[in-house]
């Protein structure tokens, strides 16, 4: 018996080293045949088109559609790879408008713009709010004393002064010693009329009011020989554009003759037609200062040096039919 229980202890540390040892052989056996896997990494997001950010109706990439799927599911990194641990996205959380401050709003929120009041003017009787300037407009009758009435046709036959001429004179509101003088130029061109010559000044030399002069003679190229075209600046009473000097322009009546006067002369119609429309507008405008409108060429009067209305205009004969 005594010696059974000293052959116990020996015995079973025997089979339990050997037991031991198979299990390790085994071990050892399977861990040859291990592989390292590493753990899966999340694949980059592509990067949206520049096209498909401008068609909104564009269709979407596969991960766009579920960004959920698009994520691994997290796995245990093996020993040979750094650990990558993301940062937790935060949602924000809805803050109500009474507790919301500007600091803590994660969205600055833009104010509206002021609204400017329109200022109100009062203008006696009542109110205007549409212009800052005031403007005084004379009575009926203050505002006829300063115009001109029409003299008529009288008892001369016109012949280039046709009645519609004579009407579309006579309709403009002539202001009381203004034209004090009727200032004669050439064209240049040996062709043109007053449209040609409107849409010149207008759209080439930028002028808003366009045709310089206030009418036209033509000489029988793109309008009548001796035709009389009346324009705007006559119609409205506005000041000239042909002689360069503001105060000039605005005292002065301009009539272009079409032609270039230094290698041609006037027609005998524009002579003619000439005639009439100064005869006839000395008598419309009525004199200024006690004499009727001083007839001038363009280079006799302007400050700035000019050949117009030409070398071979007969500006004796301008003289000797209007004198001062």
């Amino acid at each position: 018996m005594v010696f059974l229980l000293a052959l116990g202890p020996n015995q079973g540390t025997t089979q339990q080293t050997d037991e031991e040892k198979r299990l390790r052989e085994l071990f050892l056996k399977s861990r040859e045949k291990m592989e390292i896997v590493p753990s899966p990494t999340p694949s980059p997001k592509p990067t949206p088109s520049p096209a498909a950010l401008r068609h909104p109706f564009h269709p979407a990439s596969p991960e766009a559609a579920s960004p959920k799927s698009a994520q691994p599911s997290p796995a245990r990194p093996s020993s040979t790879q750094a650990e990558e641990v993301p940062s937790p996205t935060v949602s924000p959380q809805p803050v109500s408008a009474a507790n919301q401050t500007p600091s803590a709003s994660p969205i600055q929120r833009e104010s509206p713009a002021p609204t400017v009041k329109k200022k109100k003017h009062w203008f006696f009787f009542g109110k205007r709010d549409d212009d800052d300037s005031i403007v005084v407009q004379k009575s009926g009758s203050e505002a006829e004393k300063d115009l001109v009435p029409a003299p008529g046709a009288g008892d001369v036959r016109w012949q280039y002064l046709t009645p519609g001429i004579r009407k579309a004179i006579d309709d403009a509101r002539v202001t009381r010693n203004r034209w004090k003088y009727v200032i004669v130029h050439n064209s240049g061109t040996r062709q043109g009329n007053a449209r040609i010559f409107d849409y010149y000044h207008r759209y080439v030399r930028r002028m808003p009011n366009g045709l310089a002069y206030h009418f036209v003679i033509g000489n029988g190229t793109s309008s009548g020989n001796g035709q009389i075209e009346i324009g705007n600046r006559w119609v409205r009473q506005l000041n000239g554009g042909h002689v360069h000097s503001d105060y000039l322009n605005y005292i002065s009546i301009g009539i272009c003759l079409v032609g270039d006067f230094n290698r041609d002369l006037p027609t005998k119609a524009e002579y003619e037609a000439l005639d009439e429309l100064i005869r006839y507008l000395r008598r419309r405008v009525g004199k200024v200062d006690g004499n009727y409108s001083i007839v001038r060429g363009h280079k006799e009067i302007n400050p700035r040096p000019t050949d117009c209305p030409g070398n071979r205009f007969p500006l004796n004969w301008l003289h000797r039919s209007f004198p001062d």
